[in-house]
Formats: structure tokens, sequence, C-alpha cells
């Protein structure tokens, strides 16, 4: 699949899901409705593997980068997003994803040496203006031990383990490893560490069941997280982890206008402009003559399969 597809399928399906999250909150622990998330994915995507008759073999080391992919990608991170969304609105929450692009660019550079331009300091410093006019209004109205300031850190936490989860799937495609087999053993390997969290730290099993519940956890798990990951790591490596980030950012403007419909959020004159900063800023930063290019879209030259 080209990648405009890809983009937009993730830009859709993830600019929504910040909403559905909170049916999942309101309806069990944080890392309970983790653990339910991405098993059901984990044992849906692995279903599709065997029908497809797609290999799950790996070697001893493979497996090791899977359950580093897992731990951070489909178990840590989210556990900061949902407890995150216990504190601030969806919308809030995808601004701050909206500094993946530039956070990945950053790590790129201190894992596999990726040369930074110019126009990326200046995109990311425009991108991280948007973003701080965005929450400004936000943070005029509370002290430092007020909610916001709270959500606003564990979303940052969950950037940058994302951030990283990203690192080690670039690794993995640099190496030649892609496609559904290694989604689907980096989900599981996260749903057994979400359902070891659950155990050791003695989260109760306790379910608050209801429909809104269920359809939230089948859209989170087959659509947010089976999907929009697939997507997004074919997207990945194509064009590379920095560019591939981008869907951040388009996908806040959705989340953000599902959160004004829905969570009452305040559009603001600070929220248009700030946006616009972000979106620029990262246009000037992943497109044009000087975008670098990362491992990931040096294999996707000698692989273009999706």
């Amino acid at each position: 699949m080209r990648p405009a597809p890809l983009f937009f399928s993730a830009v859709a399906i993830w600019g929504t899901t910040w909403f559905a999250i909170k049916f999942q909150i309101h309806a069990a622990a944080p890392e309970l409705g983790v653990a339910l998330r991405f098993t059901l994915a984990a044992v849906a995507l692995i279903a599709f593997c065997a029908w497809r008759g797609i290999a799950l073999r790996f070697s001893r080391a493979q497996h090791a980068r899977l359950a580093l992919l897992g731990v951070l990608g489909f178990c840590l991170s989210y556990f900061l997003v949902y407890y995150a969304r216990g504190y601030i609105v969806s919308g809030l929450i995808a601004v701050g994803y909206s500094a993946i692009p530039l956070v990945n660019m950053l790590l790129a550079r201190a894992f596999f040496g990726t040369a930074m331009s110019r126009r990326v300091t200046v995109g990311g410093a425009l991108g991280l203006a948007g973003i701080t006019l965005i929450f400004w209004p936000e943070f005029a109205r509370v002290t430092a031990d007020g909610p916001l300031v709270i959500g606003a850190a564990l979303t940052a936490g969950a950037v940058l383990v994302s951030a990283l989860a990203n690192m080690v799937m670039t690794g993995l495609q640099k190496d030649g490893l892609s496609g559904w087999a290694p989604l689907a053993a980096g989900m599981a390997y996260g749903g057994v560490a979400a359902w070891l969290c659950v155990l050791l730290l003695g989260v109760p099993v306790a379910i608050a069941w209801s429909l809104p519940f269920a359809a939230s956890l089948l859209y989170l798990s087959l659509a947010g997280s089976v999907l929009a990951f697939g997507a997004y790591y074919a997207l990945m490596r194509q064009v590379g982890a920095a560019p591939a980030g981008y869907v951040g950012v388009m996908s806040t403007v959705v989340a953000l206008v599902v959160s004004a419909l829905f969570e009452g959020y305040d559009w603001r004159v600070a929220t248009v402009v700030g946006i616009g900063l972000a979106v620029l800023g990262n246009i000037f930063a992943l497109h044009g003559p000087a975008r670098t290019v990362t491992p990931a879209a040096a294999v996707s030259a000698r692989n273009r399969t999706a």
C-alpha cells in the first residue's frame, strides 16, 4: 500500500482513539484496560497470521528486541496515556503527541547517528512554540500541583516512551524484520507485560461492563491497535520514523475536533494559531530537500513491499 492511504488511515483512527479511552478508564483500572486491549489485539493478529500462513518464528535476539518493543510501545506508554487521560481531556494528550516527529528525530540522531539539518532545528522550534501556545491558556489557570501539570507530565513520559519504541522498531526494520509478524509478537509481549503488572501491583480485576466499554475496547484493540499500528509501522518503513511521526500532528487536529464536540474542549484563537504553528513547523522540518532519510527509509529502498 502506498504512503498516502497508510498515513490517512492512521490519522483517522488515532485521532478518535483518545476519546474512546474515556470509556475504558471509567470502567477498569488503567493497567487492566491496557492488558485487555493488547491481549485482544495480539490474539486477533496471531489468528490472522495463522490464517495467512505468516510465520511467527524469530531468533532469541529478535525475541528480546520484540519484548522491549512490547514493554515500551504496548504497555508502559499506554499506562502513562491512560493515567494522563484521568487528569486532562483527550485533545490535550493528542497535542503532546504532536511532538513525536521531533522526538523521533532527536532519538534517531542519538541511536543511529542520523544527521539533523537547520530546517529541523527551525521547524522544531516552531512546533514546540505551537504546542506551548495551545497549552498556555490551560496552564494559566492551574497551580504547579494541579491536574493539568500532572497530566502533562504523564503525557510527556508517554511521548518519550513511544518514541523509544519507534527506535526499537526502526532497528528491527533496519535488519529486515517488518510486517504483521513482529507486530503480533510485540503486542503479545506488551499484553503479557501488562498482565504481569496487574498481578504484581495487585490491581483488582474488576470491570464495570457496559455497551460503551465493550464497543470502545473492540475499537481500541482492532482499529486503534491492529489497523493503526499496522499502517503506521508500514508507513515508517517506507518513509522513515520522523516523517511517519507527522501522523501525530494531524491526528491532533482530529482529536481536538472530537474533544470539542463531545468533551466541551474550548477552541480559542490560541488553539488555532498553535495548531497552525505546529503543523507549519513539522512541514518545514520534514519536507523539502533538507529532509534526512532514516535507516528505515534506507531499508525500504531495498524492500518496497508493504
